[in-house]
């Protein structure tokens, strides 16, 4: 079986953490965890980093820390991991949903301001598989309305909009370091922001909010978020290669698009630009069109019969069971987002994935789809 993704580990990963070991640094006390954050914020041109043990929670404390509670909305799309919606739930908030871009699958931004009430208290970003979200429009009625900005770049490691790090635009931005992202860490996760008030509240919420001048006293409930210095000492070792990695990613990406594009008639191969980034490819998707007999799942069991991994793409936040028992979305319609969920999969592209993988791959598809 072709794994839809392996992570590349052959740099100076085993070095450091080998040297984390040997000095006995193995929580999350020890000096990687500061090097890596600062040396993460300072590339997506962040003033504070502050490292977590997932994306998850990064997003839950960057919807907590921004003071989204209660009765509050937040926009957000409805193509996407559950993971944002989740955090804005347990703060007591609601999800507004918005529908996705055909074409780079992002959310519609065009959409967005017809969601606004005098509730909305945030917009939640996410950067989508590949192309970033088209920024800018958000910015503005985010301005416009005096609403926060919530960026989830957990897949835009090396992306940019405009030639400006995806991650460096929300008032809080998130990042994760799964094993299947362009930086891992395992698991692991990242908060950055330029406020300084935001950040020591992340770093004391991270890790139980025990009072700066007496540890065991508190005066509000934190959680246990922290990351080891194991971790972050992967972590350095990725960083130190996220350009080289950026790199494959889109040679591969191309490679794909170039060997399948005799399939075009019955696929949709992801977009390689738009006017404001090129694509990093962080998974290659495929999306069905209609004259395909077959939905998505079916393929992905097609193309596992022939020793190939893949995975479905997000299902739809309005069609969550979880939400769908609040009696919320029960009546709302996203079709491009409903299409992309029933029709979307992607094919194996990690980094460790080599060139006879790859043509092993495309001649699968082409058996399936001949």
């Amino acid at each position: 079986m072709i794994p839809v993704n392996t992570p590349l580990l052959d740099g100076n990963e085993k070095k450091y953490v080998l040297q984390a070991l040997n000095d006995g640094w193995i929580s999350s006390e020890g000096p990687a965890v500061k090097e890596f954050e600062k040396k993460f914020a300072d590339y997506v041109q962040r003033k504070h980093g502050i490292a977590v043990s997932n994306g998850s929670v990064a997003l839950d404390l960057a919807v907590y820390v921004a003071g989204i509670s209660k009765g509050d909305e937040v926009i957000m799309p409805t193509f996407t991991i559950i993971s944002p919606a989740a955090a804005v739930v347990r703060v007591g908030a609601k999800p507004v949903l918005v529908d996705c871009n055909p074409e780079t699958w992002n959310m519609d931004v065009s959409q967005v301001e017809s969601k606004i009430t005098p509730r909305t208290k945030a917009i939640i970003i996410v950067h989508i598989y590949g192309l970033p979200t088209d920024i800018d429009p958000l910015l503005s009625l985010a301005r416009k309305h005096n609403l926060l900005v919530i960026e989830d770049a957990a897949e835009m490691h090396g992306q940019t909009y405009k030639g400006k790090p995806c991650g460096s635009f929300g008032d809080i931005s998130t990042f994760s370091f799964y094993p299947n992202k362009h930086i891992t860490t395992g698991e692991g996760g990242m908060v950055v922001c330029n406020d300084d008030k935001i950040a020591e509240r992340c770093r004391s919420l991270r890790n139980l909010a025990f009072l700066p001048e007496r540890r065991f006293v508190h005066d509000e409930l934190g959680w246990n978020y922290r990351i080891t210095n194991l971790q972050c000492a992967l972590g350095l070792a990725q960083l130190e290669r996220v350009t080289e990695f950026v790199e494959k990613k889109r040679r591969m990406g191309k490679y794909y698009a170039h060997r399948l594009k005799d399939l075009k008639d019955r696929i949709e191969l992801p977009l390689e630009r738009t006017s404001y980034a090129e694509n990093v490819y962080w998974v290659f998707g495929i999306v069905l069109k209609p004259n395909v007999s077959f939905n998505a799942m079916e393929a992905m069991k097609k193309l596992a019969e022939e020793g190939v991994g893949s995975r479905p793409f997000f299902f739809s936040m309005h069609k969550q069971p979880v939400f769908n028992k609040k009696n919320w979305y029960l009546t709302e319609r996203y079709p491009v987002s409903e299409y992309l969920s029933e029709r979307g999969f992607y094919i194996p592209s990690g980094l460790s994935l080599s060139e006879q993988e790859m043509e092993t791959v495309v001649g699968k598809m082409l058996k399936i789809f001949a």
